[in-house]
C-alpha cells in the first residue's frame, strides 16, 4: 500500500503580497488591510515592510500610525483570502489532483504518488515554491507524513521543511503548543503550567492529557502523531480515471503533444482494459508555464480502450492547442466511462451493421472533424401513424424492439411535416396525373397504391390517410397521400410525405 504524504503551504501575507503584484509601487511601503471592529479600525494584515517596523495584526491603525505616520490604509475586501486560496488551489492541481483549502492563509495538498514525477520531494518543494515566489507570494512549505505535522514545521519548523516516514514525534518535540492547531484557552492552560514544547507532555499517559486538556486535545496531538485520521475535502472532484505527465523541460511542439498523449494514451487504456472499461469521453489538459491551460477533449460512440483510435480522434484537435512559451503537465482524464463487454477473437469477422466496431470507430473520427456535425440513428417504433413509426436510438448498442416493416414500400427520407401540394387526378380513388410541388410540375408515368393508415383514435383525432407511391418523367419517386375520403370536408388535400432514393 502506497505511503500516504501531505504537504501544507503557508501563505504569511496572502492578501498583502496580492495587492503588491498588482501594485507594485508598495513593494518597499508598509501598508495594511483594515475593517471596522467595534468603531475603530483594526489591522486584519500588514506587510513585510510594515511588520519590520513592529505594525501586526489585530493592532489598532490609530496605534499604528502614532509611531509610524507614512503607514498607507487599504479597506479590508471581503472574502479575499477565500478567494485568492481557491485561484492558489485550482492552480495547484498540476502537481497534485488532491489540493484543500487550509483557511485563512494555508492549502493542504496530498502529494502521495506524485513527488517521483518531478524528481523526489526535494526538488517537488523546490519547484513548488520557486513557481509561488515568481508569482509573487512568500510561502513557506513542508512536507510530513501527516497533515498535522506538515502544518506545524510550515509554520514554526527552523531546521528541515521535509520530515522523513515516521520521523514526525521527533520533529514536533521542540515546537511550541500552538504547533498542534489547539484552542486559545488550551493554550492559555498549558502555558500557566509550565508546557512550552510538546515534547513537554507528548510522552504523558492519555488518560491524564485526556483528563487536564479533553478529548479535542487528543485528536490533534493524535492526527499529527499520525494515530488518528484526518480528512480533507479536495477543491476538485476526484476523477477516478487520471493519468498526469510532467515534462522537465517545457514541450512546445506538435509531435511533442503527440508523443505526450500516445504515452498518457497507453497507461490509462492498460487500467481501463484491466477493470473490464473503455471510455465514452476523454479529455487532454496542458498545463502552461504562464499559468494558463489548455484543453481538447473528445467523446466516442461505444466504450473503448483502442489506443491507436483514440489518439487519431485527438490527432484531429492536436492543432487547436496553443503551446506558448511551453506545457509543463499533461493530464489525460476519463469523466465517463463504462463497462465493455469480452468480445470472442475470431479469424473470420463477420461482424456487420452496428456489431463491427469499424463503423463506430468512424462514427467518432467524423464527429471529431467537425463538431457540428449531429450523427443519429433510427429504430422502428410501435406505432401505425408514419411520424411516429420511428424513433431515435439512445445509443448505438441499442437493439429494436420490432423489425423494420418490409412488407410495403417507405421512403428513405420523411418528412416531419407533410408538405401540401396541388394535385390533378382523374377519377376517385384513382392516383393523381400530375402534381406541383413548391413551383414545378411532376407528371407521373407510374404509381401503386391506395394504401390505406388509419389514424391512431386513441392519441388523437382526424382523417385516415391514402398513400400512393408515385414515379415522375424523370424517374424521381414519392409518397403521396390524400387525407380523408373524396366527397368529404377535406377532400381534394393531398400531401407529400417523402422521397425514395
Amino acid at each position: 500500500m502506497m505511503k500516504r504524504r501531505f504537504a501544507s503551504i503557508w501563505f504569511h501575507h496572502l492578501t498583502t503580497d496580492w495587492m503588491t503584484v498588482r501594485r507594485p509601487v508598495l513593494k518597499d511601503v508598509p501598508f495594511v488591510f483594515a475593517a471596522p471592529v467595534h468603531g475603530r479600525m483594526v489591522i486584519c494584515a500588514a506587510n513585510p515592510v510594515a511588520e519590520q517596523q513592529g505594525v501586526t495584526r489585530g493592532m489598532v491603525v490609530a496605534d499604528a500610525k502614532a509611531f509610524l505616520p507614512s503607514l498607507q490604509v487599504i479597506d479590508e475586501r471581503p472574502r479575499l483570502s477565500e478567494k485568492l486560496l481557491k485561484a492558489i488551489g485550482h492552480w495547484c492541481i498540476r502537481f497534485t489532483p488532491i489540493v484543500a483549502l487550509d483557511d485563512p492563509d494555508g492549502l493542504i495538498l496530498d502529494i502521495s504518488g506524485c513527488a517521483h514525477l518531478w524528481g523526489g520531494e526535494r526538488k517537488y518543494l523546490k519547484i513548488l515554491v520557486s513557481r509561488l515566489k515568481e508569482r509573487g507570494y512568500d510561502t513557506r512549505m513542508a512536507i510530513a507524513d501527516t497533515i498535522g505535522t506538515a502544518w506545524a514545521i510550515a509554520r514554526f519548523g527552523k531546521v528541515k521543511p521535509i520530515i522523513e516516514s515516521c520521523d514526525q514525534l521527533d520533529a514536533l518535540m521542540p515546537l511550541p503548543p500552538i504547533a498542534l492547531r489547539l484552542e486559545p484557552h488550551t493554550l492559555e492552560r498549558l502555558q500557566r503550567l509550565g508546557l512550552k514544547t510538546i515534547g513537554g507532555f507528548a510522552a504523558m499517559p492519555r488518560t491524564v492529557l485526556r483528563r487536564r486538556f479533553g478529548d479535542t486535545f487528543l485528536l490533534r496531538l493524535g492526527q499529527a502523531l499520525g494515530y488518528e485520521d484526518e480528512f480533507i475535502t479536495s477543491l476538485k472532484p476526484i476523477i477516478p480515471y487520471e493519468e498526469r505527465l510532467p515534462c522537465l523541460e517545457p514541450i512546445s511542439t506538435e509531435k511533442g503533444i503527440e508523443i505526450a498523449l500516445q504515452k498518457l494514451l497507453e497507461n490509462l487504456c492498460k487500467r481501463l482494459s484491466g477493470e473490464g472499461k473503455g471510455l465514452r469521453e476523454a479529455l487532454l489538459k496542458c498545463h502552461r508555464i504562464d499559468g494558463k491551460m489548455e484543453q481538447i477533449s473528445i467523446g466516442t460512440n461505444h466504450a473503448t480502450a483502442n489506443v491507436p483510435h483514440l489518439f487519431n480522434l485527438f490527432a484531429l484537435k492536436i492543432s487547436q492547442i496553443e503551446p506558448a512559451l511551453g506545457i509543463e503537465l499533461f493530464i489525460l482524464e476519463a469523466p465517463k466511462t463504462e463497462d465493455v463487454d469480452p468480445v470472442q477473437e475470431s479469424i473470420w469477422s463477420s461482424r456487420t451493421g452496428m456489431e463491427n466496431t469499424a463503423i463506430a470507430e468512424l462514427l467518432d473520427r467524423l464527429k471529431s472533424r467537425d463538431s457540428s456535425c449531429e450523427i443519429s440513428r433510427y429504430l422502428p417504433d410501435q406505432y401505425y401513424w408514419p411520424e411516429r413509426s420511428v424513433k431515435e436510438a439512445s445509443s448505438i448498442k441499442e437493439k429494436p424492439i420490432i423489425n423494420w416493416p418490409t412488407d410495403r414500400p417507405r421512403p428513405t427520407r420523411l418528412l416531419s411535416i407533410p408538405e401540401p401540394i396541388t394535385v390533378t387526378s382523374p377519377i376517385p380513388d384513382y392516383p393523381p396525373m400530375l402534381f406541383r410541388y413548391k413551383g414545378k410540375m411532376h407528371t407521373i408515368k407510374k404509381a401503386d397504391g391506395p394504401e390505406r393508415i388509419a389514424r391512431e383514435w386513441w392519441m388523437d383525432k382526424g382523417e385516415h390517410r391514402d398513400y400512393y407511391y408515385v414515379e415522375d418523367e424523370k424517374g424521381q419517386r414519392f409518397w403521396l397521400y390524400r387525407s380523408g375520403h373524396y366527397g368529404s370536408s377535406q377532400s381534394g388535400q393531398w400531401f407529400l410525405h417523402g422521397f425514395f432514393a
